[in-house]
């Protein structure tokens, strides 16, 4: 199902899978919490159990230590578990499918949802070389983006199975996601699908070579381990990060602050872009 923006993707899959009440477990990094507007909260009516993840990454341990007990009235009911593959604000790390594997069996054994927030997630699968199916299979509801790594100029995809993207399509109108104009914003993921998928590891590349360059620098404090094609790195004190952005010019690149000090932002995120110049 075609939507406007990897959030509406999700956020559509969490009302699908949750009922007010509920409790959806991810990791304290995630885009779902973040980036989403309370999203969770507003639209669904759930909480959310925070895990502290390895940049950005649960286990199935920590899933099983936070699942609540559904006979305690005064409690949440534990019934989504939601991870990003990659994750943004862990600087592009990515699941193994071995991980994802034993994180929906524990989901699965416990009668919990899972939805993967996969909206680099051909970014991830480059690294892995696993194949979708075998990740598809994995899960409820998938979210996945045109236009982040894969370049083409908009929207996201939610999939999943046919009862539930019914009741997908039902929510999307009501929240006016609904287009009749789909067909040409979907063309242009169709052919991102078709021709960018194979060139995606030249990002990779790209950022890793940023991402050296960033670490040899003075006012440069720490760079996170650059796994895919997202750098995130940390300025030293007293260095004006806004006059940094200004006028940085790093090709089909976007750089934003991304976590902040007392007196400033303090991080920024690099993440190489893929375009879409001509459709043929």
């Amino acid at each position: 199902m075609f939507v406007p923006s990897g959030t509406m993707a999700n956020q559509i899959a969490i009302k699908v899978l949750t009922n007010p009440q509920e409790e959806v477990i991810c990791d304290k990094l995630s885009h779902i919490y973040y980036y989403e507007s309370g999203g969770v909260a507003f639209n669904s009516g759930t909480s959310m159990r925070l895990l502290d993840g390895d940049r950005g990454r649960i286990t199935p341990e920590q899933i099983l230590d936070n699942i609540n007990d559904p006979n305690a009235v005064y409690m949440s009911t534990t019934s989504l578990v939601s991870i990003e593959n990659t994750c943004n604000k862990g600087g592009g790390s990515y699941y193994t499918l071995k991980q994802m594997e034993d994180i929906s069996s524990v989901c699965r054994k416990n009668n919990l949802h899972v939805h993967l927030d996969g909206a680099r997630i051909f970014n991830a699968i480059t690294e892995t070389n696993d194949a979708p199916h075998a990740i598809g299979k994995l899960f409820d509801t998938i979210s996945f983006c045109f236009s982040k790594g894969l370049g083409a100029p908009v929207g996201s995809v939610l999939l999943s199975s046919k009862e539930k993207i019914l009741k997908a399509r039902k929510i999307r109108k009501a929240w006016g996601g609904g287009m009749r104009q789909a067909g040409y914003l979907a063309a242009a993921g169709i052919y991102a699908l078709d021709h960018n998928r194979v060139r995606l590891k030249e990002d990779h590349l790209r950022a890793r070579k940023i991402g050296g360059i960033l670490s040899a620098l003075s006012f440069v404090e720490k760079v996170l381990p650059v796994d895919t094609n997202i750098i995130v790195f940390a300025i030293s004190p007293g260095v004006d990060v806004k006059h940094l952005l200004s006028i940085w010019q790093i090709g089909r690149s976007k750089s934003c602050p991304l976590a902040n000090r007392p007196s400033g932002w303090s991080h920024i995120l690099i993440y190489m872009k893929r375009c879409l110049k001509k459709l043929k």
